[in-house]
């Protein structure tokens, strides 16, 4: 029998990481056979670990032939399943664990290194959360004192995070004695991309409290949430503080910086940024289009399009929006056209209804409604509100009273209860002083119950 110093040792054990194929895996399985290895743990743990990566079917294969196989192995398993497969596998990881739970043997039981990875595939999809809710349950059942274990508790702040849970995410945080950074950042990015109504500042006041120093990520999501909140001068101290510390000015981070200083109506601090890069990805071009797009510098954006296409990057559907909405704010109709059909053509890209949205908007700023209209007719998909909302918005710029009326009737099929349809056909009315159609506008949101929603100003 070969002794447990020895099966940590071994020199077939060093070809493990070296096997390319899964005929190499079964010669090496072979000799570990041969020399008597298949009872150490050690050893079978990392064929274990490779061969899911290898074969999936043939590790599965192997953990059935081991008679007593120990919480490490199957720990194994899992871990490198969630791993290298995210959720096309998830169902077999949870099978392993059912596996544990049904052990004859005392000795096989979950422990404290089982949990994090299946928290991990429970965020993966929907239909998985229901089995995190129940392992949260086990956690308190088979780990004492689960106050203790920092890990488990990390991967349960993340999994709820994943879940949208933020505040059984931050409780759980709260709880543990000393949270990692990585436990941090994973609640301020779930802040930071959610849509609830308090969740930037929450964001804010996460950060305040961090117990440790930030990183590039976490200065992502203070800067996106200082973006949409206008906090100026928040955004402006990650900035500062990513110079002092020498902080990589990554594409994740700059592409915020961009988007943060666009939001903030100082487009040259954000071509800066994106000047100052050593390395842009699609992103990065995106968003300093968009910000060039949303202050109307069109022909700038589509010098910057132009230039990611000839540094050899392949625009996405993002890019192909944002450019688009750049020549609609600057009249550049021909040459928004050619990019839409660009998609198709030069790239393969089939529009969705965003591109035709921006397609419509384009035309309709120019004037086009004709061309609009029959863009509309012809769409592959059913137009969604924002695009009927842009025609209508284009008939009232252009005084054309049958268009803005179709645009409506189709509005109030969709979403009846926004005043604000109602406000732009109102509009198009007084601009021509049909005053009485006016009133019938306004009967017409009353017998609708809907309210129009007053203003806000914030200056006092």
């Amino acid at each position: 029998m070969t002794s447990p110093s020895t099966s940590k040792n071994h020199r077939c054990l060093n070809l493990i990481p070296k096997c390319k194929s899964l005929q190499n895996l079964k010669q090496i399985h072979a000799q570990i056979i041969t020399i008597g290895l298949s009872h150490h743990t050690y050893p079978l743990s990392k064929l274990l670990h490779l061969s899911s990566t290898v074969c999936l079917s043939y590790a599965l294969s192997i953990l059935r032939q081991i008679p007593n196989p120990s919480v490490f192995l199957y720990n194994t398993l899992i871990s490198s399943i969630v791993s290298n497969h995210n959720s096309t596998q998830t169902h077999l990881a949870f099978s392993l664990y059912d596996q544990i739970l049904s052990s004859r043997s005392n000795f096989v039981r979950p422990n404290e290194f089982t949990y994090p990875s299946l928290f991990k595939a429970s965020g993966f999809e929907t239909k998985w959360h229901r089995h995190g809710r129940a392992l949260h349950a086990h956690v308190l059942k088979f780990i004492e004192p689960v106050n203790h274990d920092r890990f488990v508790q990390a991967a349960l702040v993340g999994f709820y995070a994943n879940c949208g849970e933020l505040r059984e995410a931050r409780s759980l945080l709260e709880r543990i004695r000393e949270p990692d950074l990585a436990t941090w950042n994973t609640l301020l990015a779930a802040y930071a991309n959610s849509e609830e109504t308090e969740s930037d500042e929450e964001v804010l006041k996460l950060f305040v409290r961090m117990q440790v120093r930030p990183n590039e990520l976490s200065l992502v999501a203070l800067i996106k949430s200082c973006a949409n909140l206008g906090e100026f001068w928040g955004g402006v101290w990650a900035h500062v503080y990513l110079l002092k510390k020498n902080l990589t000015l990554n594409q994740f981070v700059g592409t915020s910086l961009i988007d943060f200083y666009s939001k903030c109506g100082c487009l040259s601090f954000a071509r800066q940024v994106f000047d100052e890069m050593s390395e842009r990805d699609i992103s990065c071009f995106n968003a300093m289009i968009r910000g060039l797009a949303v202050h109307g510098f069109g022909q700038e954006g589509i010098e910057l399009y132009n230039s990611l296409i000839s540094q050899g990057l392949v625009p996405d559907n993002a890019t192909f929006v944002v450019t688009i909405s750049a020549c609609s704010h600057s009249g550049l109709v021909d040459e928004g056209l050619q990019i839409f059909h660009s998609m198709k053509t030069v790239y393969g890209i089939e529009p969705k209804v965003e591109h035709y949205g921006c397609l419509v908007d384009l035309l309709g700023r120019s004037g086009r409604l004709e061309e609009a209209e029959e863009c509309i007719k012809k769409m592959p998909m059913k137009p969604n509100a924002t695009l009927w909302r842009s025609f209508l918005g284009s008939a009232q710029i252009h005084g054309d009273l049958e268009r803005g009326e179709i645009a409506l009737k189709q509005l109030l099929g969709l979403e009846f209860e926004n005043s604000g349809n109602y406000v732009l056909l109102s509009n198009i009315y007084a601009g021509v002083n049909r005053w009485t159609d006016v009133e019938k506008t306004r009967e017409l949101m009353k017998d609708h119950r809907v309210n129009k929603s007053p203003g806000i100003s914030t200056i006092n």
